[in-house]
């Protein structure tokens, strides 16, 4: 990443150093995820939907320990292996939104809230502006080369209401209160990078 673009990485000490911890990351570009693995404290593990596992990118995205999913049903296996690990001590990288969009939080989907409760690992959000300001002169489909990319990383939090409750309406409320903490480390994120 740093030899393509030049990012600019913002608050990196935010995310613990040990322990279990979910990067919740905003999705505008194909390149979010690729730039948050290259530029984080800790190696990442990102749920990938099982279509591109193909070829040798399948193999290599099983090589740097990425997660297949299929995102048409409750992947159980994709879910065990997303909870391992956290149980692990891993760092569990989740786009909340579940596919590319607007990279605003707009609307979440609760897998996120799931891993959170269930594991009880804090929520860092992290923020990936610039990528998809402006397409690129030689590959339309990336960002100019050598053009700045911002990542910035929030105060870790924990979604559960501190109940232990799993219920629907619990992880329903978990899925409220971190969509405004994630909507509020977006709007800082943007006004400390003037994005």
């Amino acid at each position: 990443m740093y030899g393509l673009w030049k990012p600019r990485v913002l608050g990196a000490w935010r995310v613990p150093a040990s322990g279990p911890v979910i990067l919740a990351v905003n999705h505008a570009h194909n390149i979010d995820g690729p730039m948050l693995m290259g530029t984080a404290p800790r190696p990442v593990h990102f749920l990938v939907k099982k279509e591109a596992f193909v070829g040798p990118l399948g193999s290599f995205l099983t090589g740097i320990g990425q997660l297949k999913v299929d995102r048409d049903s409750t992947d159980r296996t994709a879910i065990s292996n997303a909870l391992a690990v956290l149980e692990h001590g891993g760092v569990l990288g989740i786009f909340p939104e579940g596919t590319r969009g607007e990279g605003d939080f707009a609307s979440l989907r609760a897998g996120l809230a799931y891993f959170a409760v269930r594991s009880g690992a804090p929520i860092v959000p992290v923020a990936v502006l610039g990528s998809s300001e402006r397409p690129g002169r030689l590959i339309k489909a990336l960002p100019p080369l050598r053009s700045r990319v911002d990542v910035v990383f929030g105060d870790a939090f924990d979604a559960g209401d501190g109940s232990g409750r799993r219920t629907r309406k619990a992880l329903d409320e978990a899925t409220f209160r971190i969509q405004a903490r994630l909507t509020e480390h977006l709007e800082n994120a943007r006004r400390l990078t003037g994005r």
